[in-house]
């Protein structure tokens, strides 16, 4: 299985898991520096990790990126509309 490596030198096995990337961005951008990280400190991780994935690769994460981020905007959705209907409930005892 091919493997890309963040600039700290960590390896990640491009296996299809989007989660796997995402988590290891956090621990080595985001906890390593105990939340004291920029939107330029987690992008220029991000744009070295993309550099070293190929076209296909990249189609496919870009691909299960979106089906993520749909699924999060119809969570997002479907919470705020059970927490009006819920107001709404308590409006009516």
């Amino acid at each position: 299985m091919r493997k890309i490596t963040t600039t700290t030198g960590v390896d990640i096995a491009l296996d299809g898991d989007l989660l796997a990337i995402i988590e290891t961005l956090f621990q080595e951008v985001t906890a390593k520096r105990q939340l004291d990280r920029s939107y330029e400190d987690i992008m220029g991780e991000i744009r070295h990790l993309v550099s070293q994935m190929t076209d296909e690769e990249l189609r496919d994460y870009l691909a299960e990126s979106l089906f993520h981020n749909t699924v999060r905007f119809e969570n997002d959705r479907l919470a705020s509309y059970m927490e009006k209907l819920a107001a709404g409930v308590k409006d009516l005892e």
